[in-house]
């Protein structure tokens, strides 16, 4: 038997390194067909899988509980699989090239408890040559083993949307790649088993690197554009939805919107490419363009709260300032990499301390992170101003009752940002000095 019939008949395990928002959801998915260990260097995150809990609320506590996934901290365990799959952060450092060390240190980890006939593939997202000339050296290095000879590799990207129920694995098409027409047909059976959409070959890992680094790039050059496009229509007096709204009646209008564009893909992956086209003597003109504009619009969201506090005559330093919302994205506990606190840092250099409310936020993380704890929705009472960064499913159930509540009662007119454009403009035209990106 090949290793794809030794996984499906239950004589080999699959291994899932690192367990995050994309590594459990494939952990859990692949349980139902083949045995699987899954593997995180954060034993206290293995405890609380072990106890049916899900930090990442992607896959949820029921599924958790009755998953036959075997959870470990214990590296040694991987030595009981073949198949591995490498699903571990890769974000950028402050100069905004690219932090190899997560997948570097999986390699290096990986290496060390391999055994003869197995089959590697990287998920996280890298830039074009990442799998094959730095992963595979340190695999080699750590294992005493041969690539080609003893082990094989595979890339296949991963394209999980945290906080996103309905574009799933099971139901998105899953681009894989090996080193060889062998390895990508082991590669393309096993995610067969539980990617429904289908997967699409593609003809080599460089190919499947490329396509991964600009799928997200695609995306935050087309955001860039609307926020510029925000900018610019702000300037005229223009409602930059109600634009969006008309230009979308056309057949090949391309439907994207302004927002804060944080986490740990879009913002974060455009870089990757970037760095390499440097290494390769090109300086990038539109995809570090794009990259400028998204990284300003938490400022430039804070500049217009303050002209809004100064039309209204509230004196801007200490005025109360409510921030509803802090992850990354909506319906999504991570704050990693979130543009929120760009907002709040800026509003910070006016001499404003915001409270910040976020339900849905790990709040354990946000602490950490930025040292900011969360107040909650009752205490958001006489404010000056309120700015929805966030548009949560929970907020969008607000009425405009709820809302009135948040303000200074004193107030004649009150200042409300509604970044996403999350509630209905209509019902603010009254009393209210009402702005949306």
């Amino acid at each position: 038997m090949n290793l794809y019939e030794k996984l499906v008949s239950g004589e080999e395990k699959l291994s899932l390194v690192g367990l995050g928002y994309v590594g459990m959801p494939i952990a859990v998915a692949f349980a139902k067909k083949v045995k699987v260990v899954g593997f995180d260097l954060n034993a206290q995150k293995i405890e609380l899988y072990k106890s049916g809990i899900d930090p990442t609320n992607e896959v949820g506590g029921e599924v958790v509980k009755n998953t036959k996934v075997e959870f470990t901290a214990d590296a040694s365990k991987l030595k009981e699989a073949k198949f591995h799959i490498v699903a571990v952060p890769t974000p950028v450092n402050d100069d905004h090239t690219p932090d190899l060390g997560p997948v570097e240190g999986a390699s290096r980890l990986l290496g060390q408890n391999l055994v003869k006939g197995s089959v590697i593939v990287f998920e996280s997202t890298v830039y074009p040559g990442v799998t094959e000339d730095i992963c595979v050296p340190i695999l080699e290095k750590e294992s005493g083993l041969k690539c080609g000879v003893d082990f094989k590799v595979g890339y296949s990207p991963e394209r999980i949307n945290p906080g996103d129920k309905v574009h799933r694995l099971e139901t998105i098409t899953k681009i894989v790649s090996g080193m060889d027409e062998e390895t990508l047909d082991t590669v393309a059976k096993v995610y067969e088993l539980v990617v429904e959409a289908g997967v699409y070959r593609a003809e080599s890992i460089k190919v499947a690197e490329a396509a991964k680094v600009i799928e997200n790039s695609q995306r935050d050059i087309n955001i860039a554009f609307m926020n510029e496009l925000s900018i610019i229509f702000h300037k005229m007096g223009i409602d930059t939805k109600a634009v969006l709204e008309a230009a979308g009646t056309k057949w090949n209008f391309l439907k994207f919107f302004p927002g804060l564009v944080g986490g740990h893909c879009i913002g974060v992956d455009p870089y990757y490419l970037t760095y390499k086209a440097e290494e390769l003597g090109y300086h990038s003109q539109i995809i570090l363009s794009g990259r400028r504009i998204n990284d300003d619009m938490g400022r430039y969201v804070a500049e217009s709260l303050v002209k809004n506090l100064i039309k209204t005559d509230v004196p801007v330093k200490e005025a109360r300032v409510a921030i509803l919302g802090f992850t990354f994205k909506e319906n999504c506990p991570d704050t990693r990499n979130t543009k929120v606190i760009d907002i709040y840092r800026e509003l910070g250099e006016y001499g404003i301390k915001p409270m910040v409310v976020d339900p849905e936020a790990d709040a354990e993380e946000a602490e950490k992170l930025y040292g900011i704890t969360f107040g909650t929705l009752e205490e958001v009472r006489n404010m000056d101003a309120v700015v929805i960064a966030v548009a949560h499913s929970q907020f969008s159930q607000m009425t405009k009752e709820d809302i009135a509540a948040f303000f200074n009662p004193d107030h004649k007119v009150k200042v409300l940002l509604d970044i996403k454009g999350l509630l209905n403009k209509q019902d603010y035209q009254e009393d209210y000095l009402y702005w949306r990106l």
